[in-house]
């Protein structure tokens, strides 16, 4: 999962958000250094994590990637994941739209931000004046993600070519995230997760 579904999740099981979405940039015990809130929200993006990759789908979909890219394709399906949701939010999420669903999360998470990783902090002033999860659902948009992390992250520069993964495999990526994400929600939202 990468940060959308994260916050759609983590708000389904009552999380906080801004745990959830800081978790990737916190190492160690999160109650050495945050709010018990906060904390929990670190630790239940770190399960979702395990939780996810283990997914029989999610294995399923790692065998779609070619070999020159096979290693980088759980990093891309965080980012696929993340388009599918935001592509059929209104089946998920029928309630709120995602823009509306963006603004309550960064209404929520920016004050908070002071005593944060600096790094998390730069995502945040770049996430939300670019309104990336709006953005997300644009098949293209995630070319560009790819990309991006590939400049920044020499050791990933197979992430570039994995967009043509994401491409040739579209529908039946869609099909699995179609089997396994509503179970996750249903998790969330009886907080087993």
């Amino acid at each position: 999962m990468n940060f959308l579904a994260h916050l759609h999740l983590a708000q389904l099981a009552n999380s906080s958000l801004l745990g959830n979405l800081m978790a990737d940039f916190v190492r160690g015990n999160p109650y050495q250094h945050w709010p018990t809130p906060v904390a929990d929200g670190i630790l239940l993006h770190r399960r979702l994590d395990v939780m996810t990759d283990s997914l029989p789908e999610v294995r399923e979909a790692r065998q779609l990637f070619r070999p020159e890219t096979y290693r980088v394709a759980p990093v891309t399906l965080d980012i696929i994941w993340d388009h599918f949701l935001a592509r059929h939010w209104t089946t998920f999420h029928p309630t709120l739209t995602l823009a509306q669903f963006s603004a309550i999360a960064e209404k929520e998470i920016v004050p908070q931000l002071a005593p944060t990783p600096e790094a998390f902090k730069a995502l945040n002033a770049v996430m939300w004046r670019e309104r990336w999860f709006e953005h997300y659902a644009t098949p293209a948009r995630l070319e560009g993600v790819l990309n991006n992390m590939a400049r920044r992250r020499p050791r990933l520069v197979a992430l570039r070519d994995s967009y043509q993964d994401f491409v040739t495999h579209y529908l039946a990526l869609e099909k699995l995230f179609y089997q396994f994400y509503p179970r996750l929600m249903a998790l969330a939202q009886t907080q087993q997760l």
